[in-house]
């Protein structure tokens, strides 16, 4: 179980911190309760994570070769990048501070799997152009269909509330299937733990994250989220979900913060060309350096001093 922990540390902190990327827009705008929403939100994504999580573990598992204490050392190291990095104001992406404590872990050992590394990389590059693109066509069509059609004040608002009852169950269900490999995928690979046993460990982890300390976020982000109109809002969160849902399906963990951002630069673009945010793009690109270099320096030295730490 001492082993475990750190997996377990990792994903209450994803938890506490992604959960307001699918719910926090109907709970910053009083649409959701965040009891309600904090409840819901753990509930389905430990049932993302049993159901579909072991996708992106057995992706994880061929990335490296890993023993017990490297696993223990690589989710450690992804978890004190998470914190400093957020302690620093830096973007953050939990999938690839995992990923950086792998390759750390993978140098070392010599048994990296160039081909899924490649495939990862590319993913986090293609994770906010999807869901941009994604959100956009849901915008033009759904925003054809739904926006300015409906004329009563009451029906438009209970219909706003359905949207983001369901959205926000979905994006739960999403970030539990798409990012328990970052909290316990690592533990299969050393044979610690069947990719089943991880999931329902790691979606249990980050289901407490989100009950015990998703608030302060949730609120923050979900504030940011709603400066654009409820229904903009709700495509943005329903977009970040699809994309989030895809990749799951081809087995890359990858950040739901970076693809939110990419939806509602999606949403945006309807409106005006001007909503492509180069400040923005520059903080993903930092986002993609700094969390996979830090955790990999961190990985790295406590690789080095592994013979001491656990003799």
């Amino acid at each position: 179980m001492f082993w475990l922990l750190s997996g377990l540390y990792l994903g209450w902190g994803l938890g506490a911190n992604d959960a307001a990327n699918v719910f926090g827009t109907g709970v910053s705008s009083g649409v959701v309760r965040y009891r309600t929403a904090v409840v819901l939100s753990a509930i389905f994504v430990l049932l993302g994570a049993y159901l579909e999580g072991s996708k992106g573990i057995h992706t994880y598992g061929k990335l490296a070769d890993f023993d017990i204490a490297t696993a223990f050392i690589a989710t450690l190291s992804a978890a004190i990048t998470i914190n400093v990095l957020t302690v620093l104001a830096l973007p953050v992406s939990t999938s690839q501070a995992i990923v950086g404590s792998i390759l750390a872990a993978g140098l070392l050992g010599g048994g990296l799997n160039t081909m899924i590394l490649l495939k990862v990389l590319l993913s986090w590059v293609l994770n906010p152009v999807v869901a941009a693109l994604v959100s956009y066509i849901l915008y033009r069509v759904l925003g054809m269909l739904i926006e300015g059609k409906v004329k009563n004040v009451r029906v438009w608002s209970l219909l706003m509330k359905s949207g983001f009852f369901i959205v926000g169950i979905y994006g739960s269900y999403t970030l539990g299937a798409n990012n328990v490999a970052n909290a316990t995928g690592v533990f299969v690979k050393s044979g610690l733990i069947t990719a089943k046993i991880a999931a329902l460990i790691g979606g249990i982890s980050i289901g407490i994250g989100v009950l015990t300390y998703s608030k302060r976020v949730m609120l923050t982000v979900g504030g940011k989220i709603t400066q654009m109109s409820d229904f903009a809002a709700l495509i943005a969160v329903l977009g970040q979900s699809i994309t989030i849902h895809i990749f799951t399906w081809i087995g890359v963990p990858v950040s739901t913060s970076q693809a939110i951002v990419g939806a509602v630069m999606g949403v945006g673009f309807v409106k005006s060309s001007r909503a492509i945010n180069f400040k923005v793009i520059g903080r993903i690109f930092l986002g993609w350096v700094c969390t996979p270099a830090s955790s990999f320096m961190i990985a790295l030295a406590l690789l080095k001093l592994r013979g001491f730490l656990f003799s």
